[in-house]
């Protein structure tokens, strides 16, 4: 009898990392990079990729650039681990050709963020993401981060929202945990953290799990954070948690964004990285090295 193939992941599961995209030493997309960094990525627990988020550097990334990152990626995971695609936009039509594009270049579930900069209200933001998720036929992660678009998802629009069949996840960065647990105790939206010092404690509170920028350094120190919860090992998840944090302040609360710090420490490291792309300038050598010091403490803590 012939063994059935296994199926793929689901497109949120609950370790997934915020991948950067690497380009070359001219700036250019590097996609041989970018599927040596997934396929490690994946062997350090990532459940998902999230590509062409923030941290991706989807502002300055053209839209052919993001289609092929998710061939390439795709390609690189085989299957081991979903896809996810940043289609956000502060455009509503621009968003959903994106979407368009990463279904047919084969994405597994879509990221969106909330329009930024025009500040819709909340009627228009919830016909925006209706819109987006009627696009395609894939999932959709709607992404809450006011502290960067200027407006927030309010909990009540995401209430509304989960009714629609595609509309499945959310990545919470709105630092509102009254906010989050009435949307965890109304819906059945899987709510991940994208706050990497939250990773324990909205997991705790009925979260999903994480969408990371710190997981493209220590993927499986933050999957272990999350497997030791689910083995009843309440302590142990605690003090990983409290572990990274040192690294989780330089990476995501130093000033510098995470897509800078994080390509500093994956250059540092010997991994795929390459510069970033302006207006956004590389890390210094003080800050590499002081990123370099705090991942040493977390890699040889046991």
């Amino acid at each position: 009898m012939t063994t059935p193939p296994t199926p793929p992941p689901p497109p949120f599961g609950r370790a997934l990392c915020a991948m950067v995209t690497p380009f070359t030493a001219e700036g250019a997309l590097d996609l041989d990079g970018a599927q040596r960094l997934a396929d490690r990525l994946v062997a350090g627990g990532c459940d998902g990729l999230v590509l062409s988020g923030t941290t991706g550097e989807s502002p300055t990334t053209t839209d052919a650039e993001k289609s092929a990152l998710v061939r390439a990626v795709r390609e690189a995971v085989e299957g081991r681990a979903s896809v996810v695609a940043g289609v956000g936009t502060a455009d509503t039509l621009h968003s959903v050709e994106l979407a368009r594009a990463a279904e047919k270049a084969g994405a597994d579930g879509l990221l969106a963020v909330a329009p930024y900069y025009s500040r819709p209200p909340q009627d228009a933001i919830e016909a925006h993401f209706q819109d987006l998720a009627d696009a395609t036929a894939l999932p959709l992660m709607l992404y809450d981060i006011p502290g960067r678009t200027g407006v927030r998802i309010d909990p009540a629009t995401m209430i509304r929202l989960a009714a629609h069949p595609r509309i499945v996840a959310v990545k919470d960065c709105a630092y509102d945990l009254m906010g989050t647990q009435k949307v965890l105790s109304r819906t059945d939206l899987a709510i991940h953290t994208g706050c990497d010092e939250y990773v324990l404690a909205l997991y705790a509170l009925g979260g999903a799990g994480y969408v990371s920028t710190v997981a493209n350094v220590i993927p499986r120190h933050f999957r272990s954070i999350i497997d030791a919860f689910d083995a009843g090992r309440t302590t142990e998840a605690a003090r990983l948690q409290q572990q990274a944090l040192p690294l989780i302040e330089l990476m995501m609360a130093s000033g510098l964004p995470g897509a800078v710090t994080a390509k500093a420490l994956l250059s540092g490291l010997g991994l795929p990285s390459g510069p970033v792309r302006a207006p956004l300038r590389s890390a210094g050598r003080e800050a590499t090295d002081a990123l370099l010091a705090a991942y040493e403490d977390v890699r040889d803590m046991p």
